[in-house]
């Protein structure tokens, strides 16, 4: 019998994808309320949004502001416009074994 894969969708071309393939992007909440930073770790409380790790999910999702949806309320995501545009600066995407514990 196959594990259950917890399937996402992109707020950026919003297509349905297994969340292994995605980003997690959660409110920073200590240092800069209101400030959308990426959640590599998948562990900040709070609600999330998921994205592609592709600029044109980026620039889409940032263009139809869905990341106000997506977190119900004004937020900034300034800080990810070079997110995945291939910046020396631009983290990686490296996919973690997962505990299995996430919902």
């Amino acid at each position: 019998m196959q594990a259950h894969t917890p399937v996402r969708t992109c707020v950026g071309c919003r297509g349905k994808e297994d969340h292994t393939k995605l980003v997690r992007l959660a409110l920073e909440v200590l240092t800069s309320p209101g400030l959308v930073v990426p959640d590599w770790r998948r562990r900040k409380p709070g609600r999330g949004a998921w994205i592609h790790p592709d600029h044109a999910c980026l620039q889409t999702a940032l263009k139809r502001g869905a990341f106000n949806r997506a977190f119900r309320g004004r937020v900034d995501a300034t800080s990810l416009a070079g997110l995945f545009a291939g910046h020396p600066d631009a983290p990686v995407l490296k996919t973690e074994n997962e505990s299995g514990s996430e919902i």
